[in-house]
């Protein structure tokens, strides 16, 4: 049964990319058709049937997209919302473009009854997290988009994050989501880590290639580019217009928090500590995040077996999208969308190659990607309520 309440009915076509007119791809892949119903009161669960999902922290921006998202899904149904400064508040105070939608009032997470609940994204900051994560019902099944469970080693989250972690038990059992490299694991986890946007868009077209021992692990140079947003609604002087617009600046030079975490997930596809040379930058845009990365490429290897390897990895993959030869990826192209474009060109050192990844920092860099993961989780297809092009212009 269908989350949504509706009469009506619309065709979702499951694949956005499947002209090969578009990004100049040759892919081939089938269109996948969904019936599903579609309504502007779409927000409450509907029917015993549907799943019950709790959004903690609905008041940020990935809260908002998580909403977003979900308005448009057949089988999960909105049944809380917590922001505790918004408790009492309707959505429509908070966030007006989602006025239309059929939603309960925000409430303080010490009000929420999760009885009733089947399982929730948790959109609140670090630290914050790990207690309340610790106090829910285990029958819950969490989609976490905070920092708290993606690193395996405490004490390096207790580095970088300047303080202990309260919730060791669960760290242990949380699973790092990055869903296309580790989607069997994630398929079976109760807590699903969802990765940060500067780590889904380094990760997927590194991991890879340095499984396939195509790159070398040492002197991996990455610079990235993120929008506004990826910093978070709260009110801070940097982030004042006037302060970000018509600039463009670097922050947490050699010590953003996303650097472990980076260095974590392509350890494990190397089998061996690697080190990377990270240095973010902020864009005065709404949202998107381009990474350019700089690697060394093993003795031999070209290019064309980096893009040939990538192709590979990817050509059955709905949402990572490596582009024909030439093409350059652009954060226009995916606005909006749980999409990651990639390529890869020569560098003008021999031996060397640039790696272009973007994203929209809030969905595939965020609640996109975490949508992908419960999806996976409750035994539904992963693209389902993910079908959007890009926003354009």
């Amino acid at each position: 049964m269908s989350a949504v309440s509706s009469s009506s009915l619309c065709i979702h076509t499951g694949h956005s990319w499947n002209n090969p007119k578009e990004f100049g791809r040759g892919r081939k892949q089938q269109d996948r058709k969904l019936l599903v119903k579609c309504s502007s009161k779409s927000g409450n669960p509907s029917s015993q049937n549907a799943v019950r999902v709790g959004v903690l922290g609905a008041s940020g921006y990935t809260g908002s997209e998580v909403l977003r998202l979900l308005a448009n899904h057949p089988q999960f149904g909105i049944a809380l919302m917590t922001a505790d400064r918004k408790a009492g508040q309707p959505i429509s105070s908070v966030f007006p473009h989602l006025s239309t939608r059929d939603l309960p009032d925000l409430i303080a997470v010490k009000d929420a009854n999760f009885s009733d609940v089947d399982a929730v994204f948790c959109c609140l900051p670090h630290g914050t997290t790990q207690e309340i994560i610790k106090g829910l019902p285990n029958h819950l099944k969490i989609v976490d988009l905070s920092a708290d469970f993606r690193l395996k080693d405490l004490s390096e989250y207790e580095e970088w994050y300047g303080q202990p972690h309260r919730a060791p038990d669960l760290q242990k059992e949380a699973v790092y989501g990055l869903t296309e490299v580790l989607r069997e694991e994630i398929k079976n986890a109760r807590l699903v880590a969802n990765p940060g946007c500067y780590p889904t868009s380094v990760q997927l077209p590194l991991v890879p290639l340095i499984k396939a021992g195509l790159v070398e692990i040492k002197n991996i140079i990455i610079d990235a580019k993120s929008g506004v947003s990826g910093a978070g609604r709260s009110a801070k002087e940097n982030l004042l217009f006037t302060e970000v617009t018509e600039g463009l600046n670097s922050y947490g030079v050699t010590r953003h928090r996303h650097v472990p975490e980076i260095e974590q997930g392509l350890a494990d596809a190397a089998g061996s500590e690697v080190t990377v040379s990270f240095t973010p930058h902020l864009i005065p845009m709404s949202r998107g995040m381009q990474s350019t990365i700089y690697v060394e490429m093993a003795p031999g290897v070209r290019t064309e077996d980096l893009h040939r390897q990538l192709k590979l990895s990817y050509q059955e993959e709905e949402f990572v999208v490596v582009l024909e030869n030439g093409a350059i990826p652009r954060t226009h192209s995916v606005k909006g969308t749980n999409y990651c474009l990639i390529n890869v060109f020569p560098d003008r050192i021999p031996g060397r190659a640039i790696i272009i990844s973007v994203i929209d920092n809030l969905v595939k860099g965020a609640s996109g990607q975490a949508l992908q993961n419960l999806n996976l989780i409750m035994g539904f297809p992963e693209n389902l309520g993910l079908h959007y092009l890009p926003l354009f212009p």
